[in-house]
């Protein structure tokens, strides 16, 4: 496997826990609530109804944050009893292998990547999308800034700025993330790796 998010593929090495679904009336309450009363509001209701869950949470993670408001409005418990901490055995060795740079060139790239992308139609294809915008899969970065370009918010330059500034602390997260597993040998791209 090349890539992915650092949960996804934390749940391809070690499985991932049973959670219910919460009914699609919850979810979309839960949505526009958010959408209506922001991040704070969403925080404190977290805090309120799963304070087990609020008090190791991603704090400042929307989506993390209403999945756990899900659940405790639908069933009544905690998130985290559904996680069990068990790993699932693999048939087959896992080796993890990260590649970093520095910081400088990291930023470097990603504001070329921007570029690139607006070059080669993000706009146009963020403007076909712009009826579906209330969608999870288009809360991300890149999107929600060019949304609110063409709902007057900010200007066009702006967006490309944000687009910029929040994939840099996207990137910057996952660092944070992959760092914390110990197991991942971390090389420079032009390494020559053996495994």
């Amino acid at each position: 496997m090349v890539g992915g998010t650092g949960l996804y593929i934390r749940s391809f090495c070690e499985g991932i826990d049973e959670i219910p679904k919460a009914d699609e009336s919850i979810r979309k309450k839960i949505q526009q609530q958010y959408e209506l009363n922001g991040l704070q509001w969403l925080q404190q209701e977290v805090q309120q109804k799963d304070n087990a869950f609020w008090q190791t949470a991603e704090k400042q993670n929307p989506h993390r944050l209403m999945r756990a408001l899900e659940v405790v409005e639908a069933v009544g418990r905690s998130i985290t009893t559904f996680h069990q901490h068990t790993k699932t055995e693999r048939q087959f060795n896992i080796v993890k292998i990260g590649l970093t740079i520095p910081k400088e060139e990291l930023y470097h790239n990603i504001n070329l990547r921007v570029d690139t992308m607006i070059e080669n139609g993000l706009v146009e294809e963020a403007r076909s999308l712009l009826p579906y915008r209330s969608l999870n899969a288009l809360q991300t970065v890149g999107y929600k800034e060019l949304f609110d370009h063409f709902y007057g918010k900010i200007s066009f330059e702006k967006a490309v700025e944000e687009i910029k500034k929040n994939t840099r602390h996207y990137a910057k997260r996952q660092m944070t993330w992959f760092k914390k597993d110990e197991s991942i040998k971390w090389h420079n791209p032009s390494d020559k790796i053996t495994v």
